[in-house]
């Protein structure tokens, strides 16, 4: 299964699902991350955060959806209450599309512990959910039970 994780600037929470599924699929899935109004770099936090929970961020990077044309994903997943606003570009066909709304800790304003503390949260959300996704690889080729699963994951 390929998954495209979409937020309108793809330098935090977009990044974060693609690491993390990478890292727990262990390549059953197959994850990238875009934005529509990519920020040209990812946020180094998002990086730092990774790493010390042990995940690779050796190939993580900023990128526009258009530069995933030829990717073609089976689900789109916004993690952004803007992106899941936005158009999709037609490339994207018949890929599922979901919403998973997620915190933004990289606009967390306090301590170097309350920011650290919205990143770890954050990373533990995505990591449930893509924990949960795995759990159904019997339903991955049932788009109405995937998509129901996907949504509720996104509800939590």
């Amino acid at each position: 299964m390929k998954i495209l994780y979409i937020c309108t600037h793809n330098r935090c929470r977009s990044i974060l699902s693609e690491a993390i599924t990478n890292h727990l699929s262990k390549g059953k899935i197959l994850a990238k991350s875009a934005g529509s109004q990519p920020a040209g770099q990812v946020h180094p936090l998002s990086l730092m955060h990774l790493q010390q929970v042990g995940i690779s961020t050796d190939y993580l990077a900023c990128q526009s959806w258009h530069e995933l044309e030829n990717f073609a994903p089976d689900v789109v997943i916004t993690v952004c209450d803007s992106a899941a606003k936005e158009p999709c570009p037609l490339w994207f066909g018949d890929a599922m599309r979901v919403h998973w709304s997620l915190a933004d800790p990289s606009k967390c304003a306090g301590t170097h512990d309350e920011i650290s503390q919205a990143f770890n949260s954050t990373i533990k959300e995505i990591s449930s959910r893509v924990q949960q996704l795995l759990s159904l690889q019997d339903k991955w080729f049932d788009p109405q039970a995937l998509q129901a699963a996907l949504v509720k994951f996104g509800a939590s």
